[in-house]
């Protein structure tokens, strides 16, 4: 009877659900058939997983995984997906009938034919909510691809770090580098000062000559104080990213050689670019959820379903004799059907599918940037590359006239203000080449983190140190 009952109450419900049908939880992304930048080494394919620890600078590994390990974006990334893991256990849970037991022991004395007594009792009950429309399905699936988004987040974070630090890492090498120069242009025109004094002392020299030695000096001086200044900063900016004590890191610094950036190379197509990217996996993810939230939002819509049963025993103690009762139940089967809500189901419908409509369009653009992203960071490698040559020619070209106008100059035959104005073009020339091959670190960094830093959406989704 109660199979009957329950084969025609279900009957139509399940010929409603056949109404159900949540958006796709897959879409398409606008790609271009090839990258329009120029490629870095033709194309070909790389480990970018390992790249920090191809570029021969152990220093910079280090600092890398110290960064990591001190970054609050990271614990936060990990903190999400506890959260996210533990939604979507609850998720499942709720798919499954609950189980809970009970005891309790009562004692009471009543003016009735019922003698006075101590009543004992011990069981356990069960309630399941059938998910006849798949709401909770819905559910527990949208919150499966919440978690696989926030170990996607934890990635993206790690790759943020590193790139961070690795470009706080060169900064600081190419700032050092400068203050080599003006150091050493400082030292140079601190002799030139003081070779122009003898002379103007000698008579040899006028002494406006002189005193634009000493401008000069004190100009170069200047510059170099300032660079020592900049380079202090760019250490301290260091230590907060690693949590290195600074008289280690400054330790370090000093035991350790930079070395240059190991070529990255990456695939000709955006989508096999795209795969790496977690942050694109993770919109991906946002819409494929949004698409469950619909559904189950959908599914609140129609009458549910849940059934109850406990099995207990109970002893009741009188006057020194015990009475034994045993009872247990399967029920109620019941039929709950929403008749009037004003509108909140339609309107959680609606929100749904608006949610959903947004994860789509953020989901395209996070694909759209990333195509940019790595076209822009192909465009500077390529220019890097381009006048590396170029301006390293004309360094070794000033480098020269230099030390022609500085000869010439000892000599007795060159003029102070043509051998300053050497000066400044070589200094100009020197700097120039630093922040080039600057230019070039920051650009294969960001590259490194165009293209998501070696990780790829089936690989890894979750943090596993």
């Amino acid at each position: 009877m109660m199979m009957r009952w329950f084969t025609s109450a279900a009957a139509p419900l399940l010929l409603g659900a056949c109404a159900l049908a949540p958006p796709p939880s897959k879409v398409d992304a606008p790609l271009p058939p090839a990258w329009q930048a120029p490629l870095a080494h033709n194309g070909s394919v790389a480990d970018l997983a390992h790249w920090w620890s191809s570029h021969g600078d152990p220093l910079l590994v280090e600092l890398v995984n110290a960064s990591q390990q001190a970054s609050p974006t990271i614990s936060a990334a990990a903190a999400r997906i506890a959260s996210a893991r533990a939604q979507r256990t609850a998720a499942g849970a709720a798919l499954l009938p609950s189980l809970d037991g009970f005891a309790s022991v009562n004692r009471a004395s009543q003016q009735s034919a019922m003698p006075s007594g101590t009543t004992s009792q011990l069981g356990v009950q069960t309630a399941w909510e059938i998910d006849v429309f798949g709401a909770r399905r819905a559910g527990r699936n949208a919150a499966g691809e919440r978690l696989l988004g926030a170990g996607a987040q934890w990635h993206d974070a790690r790759v943020a770090v590193a790139a961070e630090t690795a470009n706080q890492y060169y900064s600081l090498r190419a700032c050092e580098q400068l203050l080599n120069v003006a150091s050493q242009d400082a030292v140079s025109r601190r002799d030139s000062a003081r070779l122009t004094s003898m002379a103007a002392e000698a008579g040899f020299q006028a002494p406006a000559n002189a005193a634009l030695a000493r401008a000069s000096a004190a100009d170069a001086s200047n510059r170099a104080t300032q660079q020592r200044a900049q380079c202090d900063i760019e250490v301290k900016a260091l230590v907060a990213l690693t949590a290195v004590a600074e008289p280690e890191l400054r330790k370090r610094l000093a035991a350790s050689r930079p070395a240059e950036p190991a070529p990255i190379a990456i695939a000709a197509l955006p989508a096999q670019v795209l795969a790496q990217r977690p942050d694109v996996y993770a919109a991906e993810r946002d819409v494929a959820a949004a698409s469950f939230e619909v559904g189950s939002a959908q599914a609140q819509r129609y009458p549910r379903l849940s059934l109850q049963g406990m099995v207990g025993a109970a002893n009741f103690r009188s006057g020194g004799e015990n009475t034994e009762l045993t009872a247990w139940t399967i029920g109620p089967l019941a039929l709950t059907v929403p008749i009037f809500d004003a509108g909140t189901r339609r309107a959680n419908v609606a929100a749904a599918r608006a949610n959903y409509d947004d994860a789509v369009v953020r989901y395209r653009a996070t694909a759209r940037q990333a195509v940019r992203e790595v076209e822009e960071a192909l465009v500077r490698l390529d220019s890097a590359a381009a006048r590396t040559s170029d301006a390293q020619t004309a360094l070794d070209g000033y480098r020269a006239a230099f030390v022609a106008a500085e000869d010439r100059y000892k000599g007795g035959f060159g003029s102070l203000l043509e051998l300053e104005d050497a000066r400044r073009t070589r200094l100009a020339a020197e700097n120039a080449v630093i922040a080039l091959q600057r230019e070039r670190n920051a650009a294969w960094i960001a590259l490194y983190r165009a293209t998501g830093g070696g990780w790829t959406g089936a690989a890894q989704t979750e943090p596993t140190t």
